[in-house]
């Protein structure tokens, strides 16, 4: 499916698939249908730009980004316009982007070239033409990206519930104050307890009907869960 993000079932990774050449291009598509991966295709980097929503910025728009789920990347090294290490470069220097999985492709075996996309960030280099026996080196990057995503999603529930409690506890706050403005408004006890012992047994023979309890000026907190 070129240029248009597949709708994804349970448990299914979506990759983006970059490269300028229609038979590579198409060859590549069907490996990675073959092992079970949703596929979106483009012919350039500039257009894989455009589908995340990096054209003009280095982040995609809170529209864009809801819209766009990618788990992982490959291109081709040599294109026209954009190279694969130069979409590289731009994946990685996007805060939204950056910890998507890159695999370059080249059908050239150089050792300059293969150190540079590892050390700018890349996962993989596959050499071409790719097989079906490659796509089993893209599932524990795929994998691991999903990881990546689950522990960001639940620090980012760890910090909403912090932050939800503590503004609940300053909202509470008043209740602490009404104990002590309560205590402050107590008669001092200078008859070594005395006073104490009769309030204790008033209360003791008093109905339930006449009990009474203090009153304070802020509202019980209720308990927070986590």
């Amino acid at each position: 499916m070129e240029g248009q993000e597949p709708e994804l079932g349970p448990c299914e990774f979506h990759v983006l698939a970059v490269d300028d050449s229609l038979l590579d291009r198409k060859l590549l598509e069907r490996l990675l249908t073959t092992s079970s991966f949703q596929v979106t295709s483009v012919d350039s980097g500039s257009k894989a730009l455009e589908f995340l929503g990096l054209l003009d910025s280095l982040d995609p728009s809170p529209h864009q980004q809801h819209d766009v789920k990618v788990n992982l990347i490959i291109t081709d090294y040599c294109m026209p316009g954009m190279t694969g290490y130069d979409l590289l470069k731009k994946i990685k220097e996007s805060s939204s982007y950056k910890d998507i999985p890159v695999v370059i492709m080249s059908s050239e075996n150089l050792p300059s070239r293969i150190s540079r996309c590892l050390e700018g960030g890349a996962e993989e280099f596959l050499l071409k033409p790719v097989q079906l026996s490659d796509m089993n080196r893209l599932r524990p990057h795929l994998l691991k990206s999903q990881t990546s995503c689950e522990d960001k999603m639940n620090n980012g529930c760890e910090r909403e519930t912090a932050v939800e409690c503590e503004s609940m506890y300053e909202r509470e706050s008043p209740m602490n104050s009404g104990i002590d403005e309560y205590e402050s408004e107590s008669p001092a006890r200078s008859d070594g307890g005395h006073e104490r012992e009769n309030i204790s047994k008033r209360i003791s023979v008093s109905p339930p009907s006449e009990r009474r309890r203090p009153k304070f000026s802020g509202r019980v907190m209720s308990k927070c869960t986590a």
